[in-house]
């Protein structure tokens, strides 16, 4: 069975991202007003050139849609950092 951090990187993997960093916080956020069964909380960073150009909004928007239907499944809450590379 594939773990839920499996599942983002594979998510993320065509943002061919050079840091890809996921904690699963699901442990410490269990008892949280709102979690629900089956929804862990992560916390993801990622650097991608992908990025480059683009708003932190906009690159917010490319993750959240790269996870699709995590985001309403395996995913109750998301902290994302996302960066571009430094030259």
């Amino acid at each position: 069975m594939t773990s839920t951090t499996e599942q983002i990187r594979a998510c993320l993997a065509h943002l061919s991202p050079l840091i890809l960093e996921i904690q699963d916080d699901s442990a410490q956020h269990r008892n949280h007003p709102g979690a629900r069964e089956g929804g862990g909380h992560y916390r993801v960073r990622i650097v991608a050139e992908a990025f480059r150009h683009r708003s932190r909004l906009e690159a917010h928007r490319m993750v959240h849609t790269a996870l699709g239907s995590l985001m309403s499944k395996e995913i109750h809450a998301l902290q994302l950092d996302v960066q571009i590379p430094r030259v």
